[in-house]
Order: structure tokens, then C-alpha cells, then sequence
């Protein structure tokens, strides 16, 4: 393919995608396909020679977009959101084109030195602390992972190779199989499951600890568990703070935590506000991550609710320079005469390859402000609770978790047979999509605001599923 197709290509896909998305409430949410839909509608091998660009904007329709799931369309409430605008589609496009692999700072330094601005200006935006970020001067910085789940296993790799730095000091005699036995870490036990998985990868034990009533991680049930542990000779060296879980959005007491790892030179702090981080751009949300400045690390998803398209998961660290230990495997060919005066962000992540993510993070900023970020977070949370305020003017509902950000946690007032059947008639009419979860053995469902084209008619569209649904299963149980 030349320029000339290139262009004309590139213009076609333009306007497909933009009709796509203008026009994404009109589509079934989720698909009606069965596995294995895909096989029969391809050829059975590549083309040995070349096709048309046309002939593959003309299978689209056909091949792809009848698997799709619509997660923008604005009656796909489950999960969690995943951001998306058209800046960020064209940043991805220049991300494309310049196909740089920045590892190193001379691989490409404004790939390396963007990350740096943007993720102070990102940082500030927050009120994140000072030693978060570059700008400050001192050890600390930010960095874009892919995934907050990368995120997490960073840190955990970051505290463990400084307890066994530790460690070693203290006990010259211990070998490293024998302090890696002892490491134990801790979270709330509706921590996302890639805070357990990063224990796995990281081959230490990690205990998720039993909230309080209100779903919150506390000091005291912190501080028993760490002197549960010392008591048996092992080693509590890391703790996560979740700031929204996933399954019902409720905010650790991060300030009583932080209390709690200062009492302890070895306990790493990490925050997982993956989902609810973007909220903290708004002033009146920034309540819930009082005692930040207490964390060793902080991590959240723009990716997810702050319109930067997936993936940008932004992560910020006081002393990187564990990680950097952690991680450095320093060949002859990757080094350069710059070395030191700026990040090799290949020493802050597990892979060593990395695309030019921080221009999507720029182009959002600069072509929404802040302002209109913060109005699209509102907006949301404000979605979210005319949702709430449907369901209690119906006697049928309850709401199972106190509604702070954009996701509303509800179910009826009947077991947990009767909800696991609500969900299903709900997702087989087919016009909305939820998915449930359950704490405590109690069972319900979860409606979260996901898409930027929702508007309170889709709203009140959705209650109406919610509720004809509603109907229909508990006129089938009055029989």
C-alpha cells in the first residue's frame, strides 16, 4: 500500500469509525453469535496475493462487527468503563505511525520525556503529593503500565526486593529462599484478583483480609494480621489499599492503613484506585484518598474513565529506584551516553518494549481541560444516582452498597435465586448488558455508567428493562 491508498484508506476508516460510534445506540449490545461464529465467514487460508482495500472495509460489517460487543454503547453497564474519544483515536493513529519502541531514552526521547510531563501534569491534577512527581525534583516519578494489574505486581516486586535488601543486612547468614519464605503481604478480600494473582507471580504468600461491615480494610484488621504473622517469624513487607473495588466500588481506609505500614520500615504502601482514580480530578472526591502521601506507590486507569483509550494505566512511585534494581538487566546495546539524566522506563515496568502512550494522555488533556474531564465525571456520578433514586421509588428494590461514584449496586428484595434469574431475563431481552456479583453470599447485580454518549433517557431506558424484567420474574414466582 502507497501514500495515495494509505490516505484514502485512512479517510474511509475515519468517517466508518465516527458513523460507528455517533451511531452505537442503535446496535445490539451484545452479540447473538456462538463460539466459533468467525471460522466459516474467512477463507480457510491467507490471500497469496494481494487484495483491495475496499474489500476489507467491505467485510467489517460482516466478519467483525457481528462479534462485537459494544462497551460504548450507552446500555452496556457492566464491568467497569473503558474510556474512549476521538483524540485519543487520532493519538493512537501518530502512536502508529512513529512506531518507536521507547525502552530507553535515546531510543526515543520524546517518548520518555512526555511520560515524565504528563504524568506530572496528571499528578497535579489529582493533588497528588509533591515526592509523587518528577517536577518535584527529587526520587519520584510516574510512569505509564499497561494495566493496573501490571501496576500492582510492579510495586509488590519493588517492596519485595527492598525487604530482602533489608533483610540481608540483618540476617548476612539467611539465604534468599529462606527470607522468600517468610514474606507475607496483605489486602482487603474484595481487592481486585490481580492483587492475589501479583502474589502468585511474585512467589510470595499475600493474605486477603476479611473487611469491616462496610466492606473497608481497616488498621485493626491490619494490624492483628501483621502481628498474627510476625508471631508465626514471617514478614510483612506490602499492603494494597484499594480506593473502589470492583465488586461494589467501596474506598479502604487508606489514612488508618498508612498509619499502620509507618510503624513498619518494611511495609510498602501500594493504592489500586484503578476505577475510581479518575474521580480524584474533581475536588469533592479527593476526601476519600486522604492519606495519599502516606503510600509508597499510587496507581489508576485513565484508560478506564477518563476518555484515554485503553491501554494507559498511570502509576506513580516515591523511590523507583527499587524497581529500577529490581528490573535492571543492562546489555551493552541498550546502553547510552545519556544514562541518568532521565528514566529508562524500561527499568519501571515488566516488558521491555513500550509504544508512545503518554500522546494520548496529551491530547486528551489538551483538547478536553481539565473542565470538561471533570464535567464528564460528574456527569456519571450523577447518572449513577438517578439510577439509584429509580430503584427506591420501586418498594421491589434495595440498594445493596452506598453509591459514590458511577456504579449502583442493587437487587431485589428476594433471595439470591430470585436475582441470579433477574439477570438472566434482563441480559436475554438483550437491550442492556449487567453482569452480578456476590459478597457475603448475597447475590446481586451491578449497574455501572460506561459509555460518554449516555444520557439520563438512557437512564430511565435501562430502569425500564430493570423493571419489566422485574415483573416478569416475580409474576412467574407468584405462580
Amino acid at each position: 500500500m502507497e501514500a495515495g491508498d494509505f490516505k484514502d484508506f485512512a479517510k474511509a476508516m475515519t468517517d466508518y469509525i465516527a458513523e460507528y460510534l455517533e451511531n452505537i445506540r442503535d446496535r445490539q449490545v451484545v452479540p447473538s453469535v456462538k463460539p466459533g461464529y468467525l471460522r466459516p465467514l474467512v477463507p480457510e487460508q491467507a490471500p497469496e496475493q494481494p487484495e483491495p482495500w475496499t474489500a476489507v472495509m467491505a467485510d467489517i460489517e460482516r466478519v467483525v462487527m457481528t462479534g462485537v460487543t459494544h462497551w460504548h454503547s450507552p446500555r452496556f453497564h457492566a464491568y467497569f468503563p473503558t474510556a474512549n474519544s476521538y483524540p485519543a483515536i487520532v493519538a493512537d493513529m501518530l502512536s502508529g505511525a512513529i512506531a518507536c519502541i521507547g525502552f530507553t531514552w535515546i531510543a526515543s526521547p520524546a517518548c520518555t520525556e512526555l511520560e515524565v510531563v504528563m504524568l506530572d501534569w496528571l499528578g497535579q491534577m489529582l493533588g497528588l503529593p509533591e515526592e509523587f512527581l518528577a517536577r518535584s525534583g527529587g526520587e519520584g516519578g510516574g510512569v505509564i503500565q499497561g494495566t493496573a494489574s501490571e501496576a500492582t505486581l510492579v510495586a509488590l516486586l519493588g517492596a519485595k526486593s527492598r525487604v530482602m535488601h533489608r533483610v540481608r543486612e540483618q540476617h548476612p547468614d539467611w539465604t534468599d529462599s529462606d527470607i522468600l519464605s517468610k514474606l507475607v503481604g496483605y489486602c482487603n478480600k474484595q481487592a481486585h484478583s490481580s492483587v492475589e494473582r501479583a502474589g502468585l507471580l511474585g512467589g510470595v504468600k499475600l493474605r486477603c483480609l476479611q473487611p469491616d461491615g462496610k466492606r473497608r480494610l481497616r488498621a485493626d484488621i491490619l494490624r492483628d494480621a501483621i502481628r498474627e504473622d510476625k508471631a508465626k517469624g514471617l514478614i510483612p513487607f506490602y499492603v494494597v489499599a484499594t480506593l473502589g473495588t470492583t465488586s461494589s466500588c467501596t474506598f479502604d481506609a487508606l489514612d488508618e492503613i498508612g498509619d499502620v505500614c509507618a510503624e513498619d520500615e518494611n511495609l510498602w504502601l501500594h493504592v489500586d484506585a484503578a476505577y475510581a482514580g479518575s474521580a480524584f480530578i474533581c475536588p469533592e472526591y479527593r476526601y476519600l484518598m486522604k492519606g495519599i502521601e502516606k503510600a509508597d506507590s499510587f496507581n489508576f486507569n485513565p484508560h478506564k474513565w477518563m476518555l484515554v483509550n485503553f491501554d494507559c494505566s498511570a502509576m506513580w512511585l516515591k523511590q523507583p529506584r527499587w524497581i529500577v534494581d529490581a528490573f535492571n538487566v543492562d546489555p551493552l546495546y541498550l546502553k547510552h551516553d545519556q544514562q541518568g539524566s532521565a528514566p529508562d522506563y524500561r527499568h519501571w515496568q515488566i516488558p521491555l518494549g513500550r509504544r508512545f502512550r503518554a500522546l494520548k494522555l496529551w491530547f486528551v488533556l489538551r483538547l478536553y481541560g481539565v473542565e470538561n474531564l471533570q464535567k464528564h465525571i460528574r456527569k456519571h456520578i450523577a447518572l449513577a444516582h438517578l439510577f439509584e433514586k429509580l430503584c427506591l421509588e420501586d418498594e421491589r428494590f434495595e440498594i445493596f452498597e452506598e453509591v459514590t461514584m458511577g456504579l449502583v449496586c442493587f437487587k431485589i428484595k428476594e433471595s439470591n435465586e430470585v436475582n441470579e434469574e433477574l439477570l438472566r431475563t434482563i441480559n436475554g431481552r438483550g437491550r442492556i448488558h449487567l453482569v452480578p456479583s456476590k459478597i457475603d453470599d448475597v447475590y446481586f447485580l451491578r449497574l455501572a455508567v460506561c459509555s460518554r454518549f449516555t444520557e439520563e433517557k438512557d437512564i430511565q431506558e435501562s430502569w425500564k428493562e430493570v423493571k419489566a424484567s422485574a415483573d416478569e420474574v416475580l409474576k412467574k414466582l407468584k405462580k
